[in-house]
């Protein structure tokens, strides 16, 4: 059984940083894919940013330039850091993990929130 256990959530000042992690657990190949993603209230949920076990990463635009992803070293790990943040960053931030087409696994979500 995979889990993913997300932390780093919690309130900060528009402009502020913060550092969410992700860690993974169980039976994960050791090719795969970890993105974050957002769920904002009363809205759908939109990707945030992907790595690759090689560390290729894409952003979407909403973050590009302000955010970072990155694996930890033993690369079940995944951080998302978050600067200059804006009120429109507040949301519950998921982590999730690919490992084929057809399996993967989400975080329980930790929550931002960015007042101005």
């Amino acid at each position: 059984q995979v889990q993913l256990v997300e932390s780093g959530g919690g309130v900060v000042q528009a402009g502020g940083s913060l550092r969410l992690s992700c860690a993974a657990s169980g039976s994960i190949s050791t090719s795969n894919t970890m993105a974050w993603y957002r769920q904002a209230s009363g809205k759908q949920r939109e990707w945030v940013a992907t790595i690759t076990t090689s560390g290729v990463a894409n952003y979407a635009d909403s973050v590009k330039g302000r955010f970072t992803i990155s694996r930890g070293a033993a690369k079940n790990t995944v951080y998302l850091q978050m600067n200059s943040l804006k009120p429109e960053d507040t949301a519950v931030y998921y982590c999730k993990l690919t490992l084929t087409f057809v399996q993967s696994y989400w975080g329980q979500g930790t929550q931002v929130t960015v007042s101005s």
